[in-house]
């Protein structure tokens, strides 16, 4: 398992488990591909926010 907290880890397409923010509270993954990456910033604590393909958006907790 990659770290999701770290932008350079992460690329459009690539199979991601990300936290829903309805989902922060139980830690919920969510699997999906990503479609565009939202954080700016080189890292986030929490993991970098990403839109999937589905239209889902979350931050990165684990890679595929």
């Amino acid at each position: 398992m990659n770290n999701g907290s770290v932008r350079a880890n992460i690329k459009e397409g690539l199979n991601v488990g990300i936290v829903l923010k309805e989902d922060q509270r139980t830690g919920k993954i969510t699997q999906g591909v990503v479609k565009r990456i939202l954080t700016n910033s080189s890292n986030h604590p929490h993991g970098i926010k990403v839109q999937l393909t589905n239209g889902q958006v979350g931050r990165v907790k684990e890679i595929y």
